[in-house]
């Protein structure tokens, strides 16, 4: 599990690191790893190189600011380029980063930042006005609001609000990553909350290794793959293989600013020609209402893999990629405490409708009966 990567298990490793500064010392820094689609049409994209070096100016954004190795660092942003950026610069800087669902209320964002004793928060201007203007005075912790987009003159007589643009024009592009401890902190994601108050899962830089294990054997992923995970970063599939897991691969992330519609998102398989392509459920069974018209126009030949995640699949979701995709639809398994696949119908094997497969390598998987005794 370890053979590829720089760190380790038992000393240091770094996620941002594995997954930028690897590749860049292998000769990969002009491979592309993320090219980011607008709603209007607008494209960004970065090549490992330039990934690693806007991450490096982040983490010293953050070092300019006072951040220290454990401090946390929120984000409560759409998908835009800078969010990538920040989760990546964040880890560089040894800080911990915490991802916040941008549909989030009130409510969540001031439990999981007091449960987190977040010191920093990345976000858009949209978003500052509309949620996180009126819960600073709520959020006792918070030093730093990075802002990315225009506030105007926007102040508050403890909590520092940024433009974090104009940080990063003038910071520097170079700068090693902290080293940090196997065991260190690196992530920390709240549950749902929907049985309580929401729980951290916390998950340290070592994780890495499982994150570019379970890519490989769960997804199918390599480094010659155009990968497109639909799982926002707000949630720990979004930031397990819509971040960590494709770039510890190699591959070159797909990322999607704009909500769920149909014929975008064909468009989207079309016209990016992704091979590997990882989304939920409850959106296949959208695809599966809207009928087969979008995909009619649409040339999926390019993908070669699809798997699915968030809750079962249900065995008709299967028949109807078999049928209508021309693609097996691959479930698999795990939860926010885990942070990485642990359960998969892999490539190749045979797939029962219904079923999420068998456990991954190094996974031993059970059953537990409750009885009267417990």
């Amino acid at each position: 599990m370890w053979a590829d990567l720089d760190g380790n298990p038992d000393g240091q490793v770094n996620i941002a690191a594995e997954v930028l500064d690897r590749h860049v010392r292998r000769g990969r820094g002009d491979h592309l790893a993320l090219r980011w689609l607008g709603r209007r049409g607008e494209r960004v994209e970065l090549t490992y190189a330039q990934l690693r070096d806007e991450s490096a100016r982040f983490a010293a954004v953050l070092s300019s600011l006072g951040a220290e190795r454990g401090d946390r660092v929120f984000a409560l942003s759409t998908r835009v380029p800078e969010l990538y950026v920040g989760a990546l610069g964040t880890l560089r800087a040894g800080a911990v980063f915490s991802p916040l669902f941008s549909a989030f209320g009130p409510q969540p964002i001031v439990q999981r930042m007091t449960i987190g004793s977040g010191r920093f928060l990345i976000t858009t201007a949209a978003l500052f006005r509309r949620k996180v203007a009126a819960l600073l005075d709520e959020l006792p912790e918070l030093e730093h609001v990075l802002v990315v987009g225009d506030v105007g003159d926007a102040r508050h007589e403890r909590v520092r609000i940024h433009d974090l643009r104009a940080l990063m024009d003038a910071a520097e592009a170079g700068g090693e990553p902290v080293p940090t401890d196997a065991e260190d902190l690196a992530l920390l994601h709240f549950t749902s909350g929907t049985t309580g108050t929401p729980k951290g899962a916390m998950h340290v830089h070592s994780a890495v290794a499982m994150h570019l294990h379970s890519a490989r054997q769960a997804l199918d992923l390599g480094p010659d793959d155009v990968f497109w995970c639909t799982a926002d970063p707000g949630w720990v599939t979004g930031t397990s293989y819509g971040i960590i897991g494709p770039l510890a691969v190699g591959a070159t992330m797909i990322v999607d600013a704009a909500e769920f519609d149909a014929e975008r998102w064909y468009r989207i398989l079309t016209d990016e020609a992704v091979t590997v392509w990882y989304t939920a459920p409850t959106a296949i069974r959208m695809l599966m209402r809207i009928g087969d018209d979008p995909i009619g126009a649409s040339d999926l030949s390019a993908v070669r893999f699809v798997a699915s995640v968030g809750e079962p699949l249900n065995p008709e979701a299967v028949v109807w990629g078999r049928d209508h995709l021309g693609l097996t639809i691959h479930d698999n398994w795990w939860q926010t405490e885990t942070g990485a696949i642990m359960i998969a119908n892999r490539a190749g094997a045979e797939v029962k409708p219904g079923s999420m497969g068998r456990p991954n390598d190094g996974i031993e998987a059970g059953i537990l009966r409750r009885d009267d005794r417990g």
